[in-house]
């Protein structure tokens, strides 16, 4: 547990970090100087597999974060909506947690609320 925490305060730290303007200024400044020391090394094979290397690196662990950082906000989400359904007067219980929901369960309650809507329509332009 100790260690999850851990790992969800990096992650959080990361994102953070990551999505600010100052870290892809960072990055531009990387590829500049990495781009301007071309001529110093000859536009060598060694130099390109720096980048090559440095940039795949980066995206294989970026990957990670922003999945984490992701399923932590769509879990949040989901219990705040669930929430919402749960306290609203009139509205259906049934549609908290769809997200555990098999695909054809999720196709039959699209087609019940598209009918929904299509007579919701249908009575909007008669004036209902």
């Amino acid at each position: 547990m100790h260690q999850s925490r851990g790992f969800t305060h990096l992650a959080k730290a990361a994102s953070r970090f990551t999505g600010r303007p100052v870290c892809f200024g960072l990055a531009l400044a990387v590829i500049a100087a990495w781009g301007i020391s071309g001529p110093l090394f000859g536009f060598s094979d060694t130099w390109q597999l720096v980048i090559n290397t440095g940039t795949t690196i980066i995206t294989f662990l970026m990957v990670f974060l922003i999945q984490n950082t992701q399923n932590r906000d769509t879990e949040a989400m989901q219990l705040k909506l669930d929430e919402l359904i749960r306290a609203t007067r009139g509205a259906h219980n049934r549609m908290m947690d769809l997200e555990e929901r098999e695909e054809g369960e999720l196709d039959q309650l699209r087609t019940e609320y598209e009918d929904i809507a299509k007579h919701a329509r249908h009575d909007g332009e008669k004036g209902r």
